[in-house]
């Protein structure tokens, strides 16, 4: 019998980062029963209520039933977070590790890490859960956030709907998406031993680099410079194709959101307007560098670079032709064409 690849996922205790996860959760703003109730039920009909439009935006309609959402709070989503992440990460299907105690500290760690998410996060669709693709929608932070931004709870609640949904819709028509995401993530997680003389070689030339004025290739700044530098290139290689697919998936979920949004969310330009400036509204020093080190500031910069990506090739060529994105690995952007998108309209179409 041949020996496990070894693999990032082997070496955290997942059962263990459930529980630390869920023990390290920040209680949720006090709602009364009606008020839970009643986001649960209004947010299970919204999710139905998105698909349709979402399918005729995108063009991207695969027939299928439209299936339910599943609405979590904070420690529902941790778990089904760390069991996401297992099967991302190739983890034992019993979610121990190899190692006992390294598994109880990577454990703890990445547990902590989901608790400070938790907080946060409003939905996600995750194609590698165990139900065959599932999407999630955390009710208490988006009620949190709705209270904050003072909007009208029913249309915000289908306005986020309409972005989480349009994920769900990329993944179900484009199955190939979760197997690229996957070899990728294959490739990154893998752990065969590196040179530890080449890692030093490799950080050094970033430094100098760096002092020198070099220019930053594309996702080389701040962390994932970084972890670019520590990399071997095929896991350079696929990370930048994980952060390329994130990229176009939030950036055309925004456009989406958008596009659909006049049409049924009657307040959707004063929700747009106060959740942007949500989003540039300054952190306190601690949290800032925290949302750092969790690449908060690379996500936000995936909205904003992707729909800008999204909206040009849609305005230039059309929903339909901007589709052959989904094609296969080949037609989706390279990592320069991201911000040049005329360059991926040349060599594609």
């Amino acid at each position: 019998m041949s020996a496990q690849r070894p693999t990032v996922g082997r070496t955290v205790d997942w059962a263990f980062a459930a529980t630390v996860g869920t023990k390290l959760v920040r209680p949720a703003p006090p709602v009364t029963d009606y008020t839970r109730e009643q986001a649960v039920t209004e947010l299970d009909e919204a999710s139905r209520r998105a698909e349709l439009p979402v399918r005729e935006v995108t063009l991207l309609a695969e027939g299928a039933e439209v299936p339910d959402a599943r609405i979590v709070d904070r420690p529902e989503w941790v778990h089904a977070a760390t069991e996401s992440m297992r099967m991302m990460t190739g983890g034992n299907a019993d979610g121990k590790a190899s190692g006992f105690v390294s598994g109880r500290i990577t454990g703890a760690q990445t547990g902590a890490v989901l608790a400070f998410v938790s907080s946060g996060i409003l939905g996600q669709y995750d194609p590698f859960s165990a139900r065959g693709g599932e999407l999630l929608l955390v009710y208490p932070n988006i009620i949190a956030v709705e209270r904050q931004l003072r909007v009208s709870p029913s249309d915000f609640r289908l306005w986020v709907c309409l972005h989480e949904v349009t994920h769900r819709v990329q993944f179900r028509a484009n199955p190939w998406l979760a197997d690229h995401m996957s070899q990728a993530l294959a490739v990154l997680t893998d752990e065969k031993g590196q040179d530890v003389t080449d890692v030093v070689g490799r950080l050094g030339e970033l430094v100098r680099d760096r002092r020198n004025g070099a220019a930053a290739e594309p996702n080389s700044e701040g962390v994932l410079g970084v972890m670019r530098a520590i990399q071997s290139e095929p896991q350079r290689k696929a990370l930048d194709e994980l952060l390329v697919l994130g990229t176009l998936l939030e950036g055309h979920a925004d456009h989406v959101m958008d596009a659909v949004g006049p049409a049924v969310v009657p307040s959707v330009a004063t929700i747009r307007r106060r959740f942007n400036e949500r989003r540039q509204r300054r952190q306190p020093p601690l949290q800032r560098l925290v949302r750092a080190l969790l690449g908060f500031d690379a996500k936000m910069a995936q909205y904003t670079r992707g729909k800008a990506f999204v909206d040009h090739v849609v305005t230039t060529v059309g929903m339909a032709r901007f589709n052959t994105v989904w094609t296969n690995a080949e037609t989706l952007p390279l990592p320069a064409e991201v911000d040049e998108p005329q360059r991926w309209i040349d060599r594609v179409l």
